[in-house]
C-alpha cells in the first residue's frame, strides 16, 4: 500500500542540492531543482550503489560521486556511462513547507 512519507522540510535543501533519506532499510535521493521544483530518487546510483546524495548536482543532472555515471533526476533516465540503468523515480509533493515522497509502506 502506497502512502506520503515525510522525507524533510524545503528549507533543509537549497537550490540545485541534493539530500539523502533513508526509510524502511531503504535509501532515496531528494533533489531541488533550479527551478525550485522538488524530486525523488532511488537513493544508490544503479552502476554500483554509491550514495547519489553524496554526488554532484549541475541543473537536472546527479553525478555519482564513484565513477562519474549521470543521470535525469527527474525521469531517472541514464545520461553517462558507466551509468546505463535508469533510477527509479517517486512522486513528490510539498505540504507545509515539508516535501513528502509517495511509498510503499513497511
Amino acid at each position: 500500500m502506497k502512502q506520503w512519507i515525510r522525507a524533510c522540510e524545503v528549507d533543509d535543501i537549497e537550490l540545485e542540492d541534493v539530500r539523502p533519506f533513508d526509510y524502511a532499510g531503504r535509501c532515496y535521493a531528494i533533489y531541488r531543482s533550479p527551478d525550485n521544483r522538488f524530486f525523488a530518487t532511488a537513493g544508490l546510483c544503479s552502476h554500483e550503489k554509491a550514495s547519489l546524495a553524496d554526488g554532484f548536482v549541475m541543473e537536472h543532472i546527479i553525478e555519482c560521486p564513484r565513477h562519474n555515471g549521470r543521470f535525469d533526476y527527474r525521469t531517472g533516465a541514464a545520461k553517462g556511462a558507466p551509468a546505463c540503468i535508469d533510477l527509479k523515480t517517486y512522486p513528490v509533493k510539498i505540504e507545509d513547507a515539508c516535501v513528502f515522497i509517495e511509498l510503499d509502506g513497511p
